[in-house]
């Protein structure tokens, strides 16, 4: 899986590529489709499929004060488009310049990459002031020998697939919703960075990893399970908050690994959110912090499925 930025251009042996176009912040199932309809095309016209995602967001480049609210990072989303079957991912760094291109001079910037042919969803649109949509695609693509295709919404429950929904079920404390709608649970991954051992004094250490520009899930205790750099994974039960017990505040993910024993500082984890167990609290004194920890490790290892 190669990653590529318009700076860097398409190698020759990937032009002539088909592309699937959208932000694809989450990569639920309505991407996928999508996705997956481009490697579909690839694997039949005997062409190799490339995934172009915008970053930062528009969103963020528009409105850079919002609160944070990506799904994925770069490094999740290039794992993720290679497990669905793609060549490359395709970075479009969203900056002044590409906010200031409009829709027929970003088609020439395809025709530019060799672009075969173009899959996004019904909603994709594109170029200076969103001023290009899928018909216009369409068009602007059959001058360049680009054959555009849209791929039809796809539903859940009846209800469309979105980056939002998957947003607003994690802010209310049901990864559950987000894992159906993602096809697999919200992870966040991140360095762990080095604490106040707090966790090590009450006889539970954990991996911190700062929130950065992910969406804030529901502030509580989760039973998660956690990758390592070296693919080994791990059951756990951890913290997103902002520790209520001590002072000063801090927002963290703090993740406490199951039958661990280790030095995680400085390594890159992934800690995905399985199950809501309850939210943050402050206790009257640290014993019955601890007796409560008891009780929700207990309880992730029995969401968990684990002796």
């Amino acid at each position: 899986m190669e990653r590529l930025s318009l700076k860097t251009g398409v190698p020759d042996r990937l032009r002539g590529a088909i592309i699937a176009l959208g932000n694809f912040d989450g990569f639920h199932l309505g991407h996928q489709a999508v996705v997956g309809r481009a490697v579909a095309r690839g694997h039949h016209e005997r062409r190799p499929v490339i995934v172009g995602t915008f970053f930062p967001h528009p969103v963020r480049f528009f409105k850079p004060d919002l609160p944070p609210f990506r799904l994925t990072s770069l490094d999740q989303r290039e794992r993720l488009f290679a497990h669905a079957g793609a060549d490359a991912m395709l970075v479009f760094d969203f900056d002044a310049d590409l906010a200031a291109t409009d829709a027929e001079d970003f088609v020439g910037l395809l025709a530019k990459l060799g672009v075969a042919g173009v899959v996004t969803g019904e909603d994709f649109s594109f170029g200076r002031g969103r001023g290009g949509n899928a018909e216009l695609l369409r068009e602007l693509g059959a001058s360049h020998d680009i054959v555009a295709e849209t791929v039809p919404a796809v539903t859940l429950e009846n209800e469309l697939i979105s980056s939002s929904r998957i947003r607003e079920a994690l802010k209310a404390g049901d990864p559950g919703t987000a894992t159906r709608l993602l096809s697999r649970p919200f992870a966040i991954e991140g360095v762990v960075q080095h604490g106040d051992a707090r966790g090590r004094e009450l006889g539970y250490p954990t991996a911190n990893l700062p929130m950065e520009q992910y969406l804030r899930p529901a502030y509580g205790i989760y039973a998660v399970r956690v990758w390592l750099d070296d693919e080994h994974q791990y059951a756990g039960v951890a913290n997103l908050g902002t520790r209520p017990m001590f002072d000063p505040p801090q927002e963290l993910l703090e993740a406490h690994l199951f039958d661990f024993d280790g030095d995680l500082y400085g390594c890159k984890i992934e800690v995905a959110l399985h199950h809501f167990i309850r939210g943050e609290e402050k206790f009257d004194s640290l014993e019955a912090l601890v007796t409560q920890m008891d009780h929700d490790s207990a309880e992730a290892r029995r969401l968990l499925a684990l002796p």
